[in-house]
């Protein structure tokens, strides 16, 4: 594919108070309940997701002008709303801005979707692929969901998930080998 229109995207993390709290995982339980009920304005066209107890990453792609930044919004803003009133609480959920990276290499978005569909697995969350706050389940087939595009990955793959899968399981025990190297870097 020529110039794709894709980016990924990663939220700075949650606010240390509400990760030292004991409904931290309810992030990654309830990120995208909003945006599965409420399609009638499509923005964005989610390619892969993970939401992590403390950070997520997307992949996403604008189908409208601005779309990334209006989703973001939505998603952040709405997102806290609805926690700082379940916990009764009020201010920032997440530290910063997003952080988004313009996809124009073909080969950047299939290794980023490895990264991002194994999120957890490579900071360590669990030692499992098998998380269920990320699209990995639906692009190996093990859950139905139509929230993310696959195609757009798949196809390049034939359609064929083994394919996809093994490509995956490389590309994910490299990234975390390589994360865990990270902290023996100084700079």
């Amino acid at each position: 594919r020529d110039k794709l229109q894709i980016d990924k995207i990663k939220s700075d993390r949650v606010s240390s108070p509400v990760t030292s709290n004991p409904c931290k995982q309810e992030l990654a339980s309830t990120g995208f309940e909003a945006l599965s009920s409420d399609r009638s304005m499509v923005l964005v066209r989610i390619i892969a997701y993970c939401l992590n107890p403390n950070h997520y990453h997307l992949i996403l792609e604008q189908v409208e002008d601005g779309g990334i930044s209006k989703f973001i919004k939505k998603l952040g803003g709405g997102y806290t709303t609805y926690f700082n009133r379940r916990h009764s609480r009020s201010g920032a959920l997440f530290q910063g801005k997003f952080k988004s990276v313009h996809i124009e290499i073909n080969e950047y978005l299939l290794y980023l979707s490895a990264y991002v569909n194994t999120n957890n697995f490579i900071h360590g969350y669990r030692n499992d692929k098998n998380w269920i706050y990320s699209s990995w389940l639906d692009y190996i087939g093990k859950r139905n969901g139509d929230l993310c595009d696959k195609s757009i990955v798949l196809d390049q793959f034939q359609g064929n998930v083994e394919d996809y899968k093994k490509f995956i399981e490389i590309n994910a025990e490299h990234l975390k080998s390589k994360k865990m190297l990270e902290k023996y870097l100084l700079e």
